[in-house]
Formats: structure tokens, sequence, C-alpha cells
């Protein structure tokens, strides 16, 4: 990993030049998100904010679709252009590292000891040795959106505390037509959405088991437990009768947002789309208990990097910008507008959040949270969908197709952790 330092130009001043002295302090930098309406509209906020406090500094914001983002990053930054300030997946981390496309944290800004002290401990996963490579302005946990028009149609008075009653309100809100075919289902499904976390560190763990050892380095879910976990998630589309259907409207949250669904498990992040649906009247609450009363749940965040390409004033603005951007101020109003949960105890955990009725299920989540250490997030949920199809389309028997995708994951995460 290499690191890049601030060059100092110093010449000396003629008259001339001192003329021209504020105009020359004047810099730019560009920071970079994948478009995601709120998150937009925070940043823009976040960037005002920034400048009027800063007004030799402006920041460019520029935003691709999340399926264009990595590629562009990657493209850019090697090229001398795009960002200065970045934005990029957790489980992104080390890829960004070994690509050399961030530097580390400057320690007299950030220091390690302080970090560790004031954000919730998850975002220690950004530390290597007493270095912080990149920091987050929110973190995400996942909890059960309803729909309470669907609720109020169906007779149902409040929403399932266990994954047994969670059950028993899909059956009572699914619908079908005269053929059978289902037209409104009691709960979404999905892997390629938030299903694969919500199996790996919810069901997994509520069924006995642990997802990985090792740190995340050996799968762990080949066994009783995990065979119990995929039961359960695949009884959703496979049981008698069938409460959802995979593909059901193309996306999850696309058929909740039509009030097609009557449930949907779904991350902090999705509140401020919801917010924006005419005609939506939804509530949300904690994940299900299992049986014993026991939760669990998924955590991660998305985090602002300084890339390799910021030097000398840039990087000076970019340092700076990131202190902004990682403050307590900043955090309230990225939870404000976009339904993310602040990095920090001191912001998240006050009463007025933590007992909040939208934002309180998805804070209170995080004391029984766990984040998943990716070495490839995108390949090893394409695991997780491939062993869904292997059931849902050729019937294969889920404890073999579990086994497969333990087998296929374990090889993924051999020859990452072998380089």
């Amino acid at each position: 990993m290499k690191t890049h330092f601030r060059r100092l130009a110093l010449a000396g001043l003629t008259t001339s030049a001192v003329l021209f002295s504020s105009a020359a302090s004047a810099v730019e930098i560009e920071y970079w998100q994948y478009f995601f309406d709120a998150r937009v509209e925070a940043m823009e906020t976040l960037i005002k904010n920034f400048e009027a406090a800063n007004p030799d500094i402006t920041v460019k914001m520029t935003h691709f679709p999340y399926a264009d983002y990595r590629t562009k990053v990657a493209a850019a930054i090697p090229a001398g252009e795009g960002p200065d300030v970045v934005q990029l997946f957790y489980g992104w981390l080390n890829d960004y590292v070994d690509a050399e496309l961030i530097q580390p944290l400057p320690a007299d800004s950030f220091p390690a000891d302080k970090i560790d002290a004031e954000f919730f401990p998850m975002v220690q996963a950004m530390k290597d040795g007493d270095a912080y490579w990149a920091l987050p302005t929110a973190v995400r946990s996942l909890a059960l959106f309803y729909n309470q028009r669907l609720f109020d149609e169906a007779g149902i008075g409040s929403p399932p505390e266990t994954l047994d009653e969670l059950m028993e309100v899909a059956r009572a809100l699914t619908k079908t037509d005269a053929a059978g075919n289902i037209t409104q289902v009691g709960i979404t499904a999905g892997m390629t959405a938030q299903d694969h976390h919500w199996w790996r560190e919810g069901l997994v763990r509520q069924f006995g088991g642990e997802p990985y050892a090792d740190d995340y380095k050996t799968v762990n879910y080949n066994n009783e437990a995990g065979v119990a976990a995929l039961g359960f998630y695949t009884d959703m589309f496979l049981g008698d009768p069938p409460v959802t259907a995979i593909g059901f409207m193309d996306e999850p949250q696309a058929a909740f947002k039509a009030g097609r669904a009557g449930m949907h498990i779904d991350g902090s992040f999705r509140i401020g789309s919801l917010n924006g649906t005419r005609g939506l009247k939804w509530g949300v609450t904690e994940l299900p208990a299992n049986a014993d009363g026991t939760r669990s749940n998924y955590s991660s965040y998305w985090v602002n990097a300084i890339t390799t390409k910021a030097e000398g004033e840039k990087y000076d603005a970019s340092v700076k910008f990131m202190e902004y951007v990682t403050s307590d101020e900043a955090m309230q109003i990225w939870l404000d507008v976009v339904g993310e949960l602040p990095a920090k105890p001191s912001v998240g955990l006050t009463d007025a959040n933590k007992n909040d009725e939208t934002f309180g299920p998805f804070i209170r989540g995080l004391a029984y949270a766990n984040t998943t250490k990716f070495a490839n997030e995108s390949d090893q949920r394409q695991l997780m969908v491939e062993m869904v199809e292997r059931i849902q389309l050729e019937n294969m028997d889920p404890a073999e197709s579990l086994a497969i995708a333990a087998e296929a994951e374990q090889k993924l995460l051999d020859e990452y952790y072998a380089d």
C-alpha cells in the first residue's frame, strides 16, 4: 500500500503574486458517489454547508448509476482524473487499497484511538494498523417494512414479532387469481436485494449457527443450522401455500413501493425513497425474533475516502471535507434526509433517535447486528442467488444446493486470502 504525501509548493511572493493570492487560494475538489435520490439530496446539503464555512473551497459532486459506479472509479483515478474524495462500500475496501485508488487518512486529523472511541465498533474494519483508510457518515441495519393499508384490509393489528408470526401474517396477506397465480405477495423475496444479508447474518444465527468462522475466512453454514435457515427461507416461495414469489415485479423493493407486497425486509437507506411514494402508507419494525426470542441483524455502511489523485492543496481541502462529512452535524442531516443511521453512538443513540417511530427499529437493530467481512461482495452475493435458483428452478434438494454454495464460496475465500 503506497502512502501519498502532500506536496507543498513554496515560492517567493512578488507584488503581482499578492494581487492574485485570493484567486490562487481557491481550490475545487471533486466528490463521487453512486446515484440514489436521497443520497444526492443529502450530499447537496452537506456541500452547501461546507462551502459556506470554507469559502475558499468548492466541491463538485458527480454521481453514476450503481451498476456503472465501480468501473468508472477504477478507470478514472489511475488516469489522474475523477474524484478527490470517493464513496465506496465497506466490502470493497481491500480492492481499493490493493489497486492504489485511495490513501490512508492523516493521523493528525483522524487519530485511530479517537475514532475507535467515538464510532460504532464495526467501523474498525476500515483500519489497518494505526491508520484508517476510510470513514462512514452513516451505517445501516435491516428492519421489516410493512404496508399499513394491506394490514388494515386483512384485519392484522400489529406487525409480527417472531419468525412463526411472520409466516402466519404473510399467508394472510398473500393474494392469488383464479388460476392460482400470486397477485400480491405476503412478503418479498430475492437474494439479489437484502435477503442474502438477512439469510447469512439473521436466519443462520437464529437457527443456531454462525455463518463464517476464522474472522470470515471460513464458510461455516454447511450444517444443520444452515439447512434449517435455508429451509425457512425457501418455504416462503415453495411452501403450501407459498407466500411470495422470486422475481415478483422484478425487484422486491419495487413490489413494496407499488403496494403489491405486505412486508419487505430492507435497509434504513430505503426510508427516503418510500417517503416520496404517493399513496403508500407504511410502517417499520425490528426483524422478527426466533421462537426463543433471539434476534439477529446485518449491519453495513458506505465510507468516504481520499483518493490517490488528491495532492497538494486538493489533498488539504479533501481532508477538511472528510472532517465535515464525518461530523455529528453531517450524520444527523444524513439520518434526516436518507434514513441511514449515524456512525457515532453520540448521535445515533440519543433518546429522540433510538425511540423514533421510523429510525428506532434500525438503530435498536445495531445492538444485535453483525457486519459480514466480504472478500468480494458481489461474487459472494451471486453464489446465494444461484443457491436459491437451483432449488427454485431445478428442484434441487436445499441441503445439496447449500453444500454447492458453501464449497464455491470457500474456494473464493481461499483464493482471495492466498494472495
